[in-house]
């Protein structure tokens, strides 16, 4: 069995990871354990922050929704179970998406459920 020389396969590893450690600060850069260890660090923060985007985008909806029913007189907490009782199922996203850009529908929205 003939040999292999495995020199070309193992520099392309190394210079994939550096490109994709590329801006980091520091032998995070640089050095080949340390990159391996951001690239591996930085793929957990990506992945859990994708779900953590959600969370705070509702919580945006939320204060969004909340800053447009005080002026009409009704709280957030009071127009959402007013919603429910009236089975209007319109959700946070496009509530809060009404209330910023169309807000004389959102005060008929609002109307509708007190």
């Amino acid at each position: 069995m003939s040999r292999v020389k495995r020199g070309t396969i193992a520099i392309k590893r190394r210079r994939n990871i550096l490109k994709q450690v590329k801006g980091f600060r520091f032998g995070r850069k640089s050095k080949e354990i340390a990159a391996h260890t951001a690239i591996m660090k930085a793929g957990q923060n990506a992945y859990r922050h994708r779900r953590l985007k959600k969370r705070s985008f509702r919580g945006l909806w939320h204060t969004k929704i909340n800053a447009a029913t005080r002026p009409l007189g009704i709280s957030y907490s009071k127009f959402i179970g007013a919603l429910h009782k009236n089975k209007i199922e319109i959700d946070r996203k496009i509530l809060a998406e009404i209330a910023e850009t169309n807000p004389e529908i959102f005060a008929k929205i609002v109307e509708k459920v007190k």
